[in-house]
């Protein structure tokens, strides 16, 4: 596994792919009043997990509490995007912190215990929503390289 730095810790609310640099201007525009739209939330953090299966994983991950507000806000920032001509998510919205990528297929068996470590990890926390950012990633050899584009503040309490 290749473990993400704490720095580069963050939710996708939306991937948007590849985008020309035309665009940027009217996506931190839509950020921007979604933002204005939403309050300043908490969220409680707890579990892991991994995708696509605790078995054969592509990550690993530290999932997130229920949260309204935080549905609330992917569904505008959903909405918001597909007025911008940016295709709608299908798939349900699975709210998690990549913890880490697995460099590679190593073969059957690779992973096993895995699924007794995860669930004997305890940890819980809380993390508070107060902005939108717009993320490059950058994929390399040695990992993906995360850099804040620009950000929206969330409305006040």
């Amino acid at each position: 596994m290749r473990w993400i730095r704490k720095e580069h810790f963050h939710i996708t609310m939306k991937f948007l792919g590849d985008v020309n640099s035309e665009r940027v201007e009217q996506i931190e525009e839509t950020m921007s009043e979604v933002a204005n739209k939403n309050a300043v939330f908490s969220i409680v953090l707890g579990g892991f997990g991994a995708f696509p299966s605790i078995r054969s994983p592509n990550l690993i991950w530290l999932g997130l509490g229920a949260s309204p507000k935080l549905r609330c806000l992917k569904q505008d920032l959903e909405r918001a995007l597909a007025e911008c001509g940016f295709e709608s998510e299908m798939r349900r919205f699975h709210p998690h912190i990549t913890l880490a990528r697995a460099k590679g297929k190593d073969g059957a068996g690779m992973f096993r215990g895995l699924d007794k470590l995860l669930a004997e990890l305890d940890f819980t926390g809380a993390l508070k929503v107060d902005r939108i950012n717009l993320i490059r990633s950058q994929l390399s050899k040695n990992g993906a390289r995360y850099n804040v584009v620009s950000s929206a503040k969330l409305a006040s309490a």
